[in-house]
């Protein structure tokens, strides 16, 4: 039987093979938009997918390019095959109206991306599909909310901006016995840190404008599932059209090949710095799912072999100290998006979640005083040090 190989062999090797014409080492980037054909039989077989092939970049699987991307995707997050998207936005939307019709019912974690939020709250009701935000920590919130009409369960796990850790294994068996799918966001946790199909989810997707691209300098987006899900959701994305550039494509690639590097940094940063505010006398709490006092800790200890960059806090003084604190900073950046190389700062509430409306937000966890960080790769000492002194100013 041949050797398995590892997870950091397989970001550098997987999907990839020399270019046969020129024998390129790296993937080439096809800057095309149609293919030839050699003869119209081949045409018409390729287009009513009797044959495999390229024939239009919109329709999968669009390049060779966007090809390598998918399979090394799928390869890592261990999956049967993958598709690409413009952005994780575009790669949810195509999931929800792939598996989704009038009559239908989704459950959602109630704490995920702004976009998202309003993508289930605004656009899927007016379409007929019924949509429930059930806090999904508690398996019991989640049996409960189920309808005969329930075809999909969505968790985003660690959740944005809240770091809420649910059980994989656990709801997604119990999807699996209402007859509906579990479709999981793993952007914070990446394939590296997480692989939800192995814990019995039937997709797993991602914003490669985040860790995977991880330079803070493309959009773009991936679902990872089983062959016969991609399939319908080829259909989708050929309708729609919300496909990845292919030098966006490109630079995925490339991102890939040091994910492991790059993730192990991140966790080891995030760890250090999480430690460093929760014993900081102007930080009243810290969400990271390394920390023991993380709500879901034992949860996290089960399904993540590490645990990210990402985390939250909130500082005494409320929104005013939060703002200071933003506005103090010299090391961190005052962005928004996540699993830059470089550490970012947001204030959830008045940017990503601003869509979310007040009471909801509240209730949910995203306080007004609530603080995201994503923790870069820098010196650990140095993101430290900087925070210390913007929380000396609030």
């Amino acid at each position: 039987m041949e050797r398995e190989l590892k997870f950091a062999t397989k970001c550098v090797h997987a999907g990839e093979k020399p270019d046969p014409v020129f024998g390129a080492h790296t993937t080439p980037i096809f800057q095309t938009s149609t293919f030839i054909f050699e003869n119209v039989e081949q045409g018409a077989a390729r287009f009513s997918g009797e044959k495999a092939g390229y024939v239009y970049a919109r329709i999968s699987p669009n390049t060779p390019t966007h090809a390598v991307l998918a399979e090394k995707v799928a390869v890592l997050e261990s999956g049967e095959t993958g598709q690409t998207f413009a952005s994780g936005m575009a790669a949810i939307t195509a999931v929800v109206l792939s598996a989704l019709k009038q009559g239908d019912h989704l459950i959602s974690t109630d704490v995920v991306y702004g976009c998202t939020y309003s993508l289930f709250s605004e656009v899927l009701p007016g379409l007929g599909i019924d949509v429930s935000f059930v806090d999904t920590s508690g398996i019991e919130n989640v049996r409960a909310a189920f309808k005969p009409e329930t075809k999909m369960v969505f968790l985003e796990t660690p959740a944005n901006p809240t770091i809420t850790v649910c059980d994989i294994r656990e709801i997604a068996g119990l999807a699996r016995a209402q007859g509906a799918i579990c479709v999981v966001d793993n952007t914070f946790a990446t394939p590296y840190f997480q692989k939800p199909l192995l814990f019995g989810a039937d997709v797993s997707l991602s914003s490669c404008t985040k860790y995977i691209g991880g330079h803070a300098d493309l959009l773009g987006g991936v679902v990872v599932g089983s062959r016969d899900f991609m399939k319908s959701l080829g259909k989708v994305v050929g309708y729609t059209g919300g496909i990845m550039g292919v030098h966006e494509a490109w630079l995925c690639i490339r991102g890939l090949k040091t994910l492991h590097i790059r993730m192990d940094r991140h966790a080891e940063n995030a760890m250090k710095v999480a430690s460093f505010l929760e014993s900081h006398p102007a930080v009243m709490w810290v969400r990271y799912p390394g920390l023991s006092s993380h709500p879901q800790h034992e949860v996290a200890k089960k399904q993540m072999s590490g645990y990210g960059g990402m985390l939250s806090f909130e500082i005494r003084g409320g929104v005013e100290a939060g703002r200071r604190l933003m506005d103090s900073v010299r090391l961190c950046s005052l962005a928004v998006s996540l699993g830059a190389t470089d550490t970012l700062i947001q204030h959830p509430a008045s940017m990503t979640h601003a869509c979310i409306p007040g009471h909801i937000r509240n209730k949910v966890g995203i306080k007004d005083g609530l603080v995201r960080l994503s923790v870069g790769i820098e010196d650990p000492e140095d993101i430290i040090a900087d925070l210390e002194q913007a929380l000396s100013k609030t």
